[in-house]
């Protein structure tokens, strides 16, 4: 099963912001235009964008694991299998979007926050020159590493697993590498959180990490 949000209900222990949301309706239509579904294209400039919306999946209906690998954009040689065992982000960007720039905050906080906790955050771009995206990294103290994927072959190994039609698009991947869950456009804070959480509160096994019971505040998601 499938849990999804248009943009209205949130995900457990996380409740959308209201002004983040407005905020994102304004800011996408930067990044407006024809639709595409192909690994081949997601890259250019010219495709639609998403409206902050998600869908997570429970265990048994993952996709996965992503087997995804390339080199930053600070030479760095970057391979998700890696980080097996872990949980990991993955988000698309250039630095020219709009959504891309004003969800950039949140995911800097969410790795610095959850670093402890084994959380990896991996940007991907296939639009930005070394130059344009190194900018946008220090302009936003980003401390994450990004894969130059002018080639689109990280993303169209994305692709493969879960659609991703749209930039911003960020992706959970469990602690097995499977997709656990998927924001398309722009990430409110709040509700990339707790996504992370969800993910977190698994083992490797799917077994949930003992702890307190969490609280949900979801609204029909």
């Amino acid at each position: 099963m499938s849990r999804e949000s248009s943009g209205h209900g949130s995900p457990s222990r996380g409740r959308r912001a209201a002004g983040g949301l407005a905020l994102a309706v304004v800011l996408l239509a930067g990044c407006s235009g024809p639709d595409t579904s192909s690994g081949d294209d997601i890259a250019d400039q010219g495709y639609q964008s998403g409206d902050g919306s998600f869908t997570s999946w429970a265990r048994d209906d993952r996709t996965g694991p992503v087997e995804l690998a390339g080199t930053a954009f600070d030479g760095t040689a970057i391979d998700v299998a890696d980080w097996r065992g872990d949980v990991v982000v993955l988000n698309t960007w250039y630095a020219a979007c709009p959504p891309c720039r004003a969800e950039a905050p949140d995911l800097v906080a969410v790795a610095t926050d959850y670093a402890d906790q084994g959380v990896h955050v991996l940007g991907i771009n296939g639009v930005d020159d070394a130059g344009a995206a190194e900018a946008f990294q220090r302009t936003f103290d980003v401390p994450y590493p990004s894969i130059a994927d002018s080639e689109k072959r990280a993303v169209a190994a994305l692709q493969g697993v879960v659609p991703v039609q749209a930039t911003p698009t960020t992706v959970v991947l469990d602690r097995d590498g499977k997709v656990a869950a998927r924001i398309v456009g722009l990430a409110e804070g709040s509700t990339l959180r707790a996504l992370v959480e969800d993910a977190l509160a698994e083992t490797a096994s799917g077994t949930a990490v003992p702890g307190p019971a969490p609280t949900s505040t979801a609204d029909g998601a």
